[in-house]
């Protein structure tokens, strides 16, 4: 699909996590969005970011990490 920024693309993505589910989690600094997939999906779903780049409640500035812990927190580290 390319890179770009549609549900079904990532945009320099820079770190994966799975999670127990087997979704997968995608930071992704060119949109400054994560993204997960879930096993078998076509196209992921935005959980944080996606709104460009900042430091605002519902944006990240170039996501580097993302973990999800047992509960399904999401935790991302990003240069904000």
């Amino acid at each position: 699909n390319g890179n770009g920024n549609r549900l079904d693309q990532l945009f320099y993505p820079t770190y994966a996590f799975v999670d127990r589910d087997h979704s997968l989690y995608v930071s992704e600094c060119g949109s400054h969005r994560v993204m997960k997939w879930m096993e078998g999906a076509k196209q992921g779903i935005v959980v944080a970011g996606g709104q460009g780049q900042g430091n605002g409640l519902t944006q990240l500035s170039y996501p580097h990490g993302v973990v999800v812990d047992q509960l399904g927190t999401v935790y991302v580290a990003d240069n904000a």
